[in-house]
């Protein structure tokens, strides 16, 4: 089987780090306060919504690398501890069951250190969830978050190259957004691959350089 060698590079795990805030930068304060001293906020719900593609499971997999759990479709209120942080995904799926256990978690939260950082395909009010859960989501910090635009990931690959200490060609980004995976994450990784493929060939990060590395390989 063929595969170019961009969609051989690994995609690197989702951290704040590499997450590009753009117009949501508001929300990864918040979120970062909410990690960084639970306790003292009186906040216990944080709730992501947005398009597929604008960061809200890249930021739950990332609060998830800081030791915030899941929840399990098969948990059951009994076997959760409220003074635990918890990280849920795609709240919009959750079954009947795991929406009553959720809900008497966050319950539980409200006099515990425990906070819950969920993520969604709606605001709250929209959510096609029970109605008490969907109102106690939205009584805490609510973010819409917004995808970035070209015109910003190509700013935001711009400041890395000159982080590392070159210039980045226009064509060089045009052609990374147009055959290279679109997440931040992926195209920061592969803006690192290919400057260490400049230093170890001597050669200038330029579009044909780029295209050598995208040639389809054998694997």
């Amino acid at each position: 089987m063929k595969q170019l060698v961009l969609d051989l590079i690994p995609t690197p795990a989702p951290t704040f780090a590499n997450f590009v805030a753009g117009r949501n930068a508001e929300a990864l304060s918040a979120l970062g306060g909410l990690l960084e001293s639970a306790a003292d906020v009186p906040a216990k719900i944080l709730y992501l919504w947005g398009v597929p593609g604008s960061g809200k499971s890249h930021l739950i997999d990332a609060c998830r690398g800081l030791g915030c759990e899941s929840l399990s479709p098969q948990a059951s209120p009994g076997t959760l501890d409220a003074a635990n942080r918890y990280a849920v995904d795609a709240i919009q799926s959750l079954n009947d069951d795991a929406q009553q256990t959720l809900f008497d978690l966050i319950n539980r939260q409200q006099m515990s250190s425990g906070f819950l950082v969920a993520a969604g395909n709606a605001a709250p009010r929209d959510l096609a969830l029970r109605r008490d859960l969907a109102s106690r989501l939205g009584s805490g910090l609510v973010f819409q978050l917004h995808p970035l635009s070209d015109a910003e990931k190509a700013e935001a690959l711009n400041a890395h190259a000159r982080s590392r200490g070159f210039l980045l060609r226009e064509e060089v980004i045009v052609y990374l957004l147009r055959h290279a995976r679109r997440d931040m994450a992926s195209l920061i990784q592969m803006l690192n691959a290919l400057d260490q493929h400049s230093l170890e060939t001597g050669r200038e990060i330029t579009l044909p350089l780029l295209k050598e590395m995208s040639q389809p390989s054998l694997v």
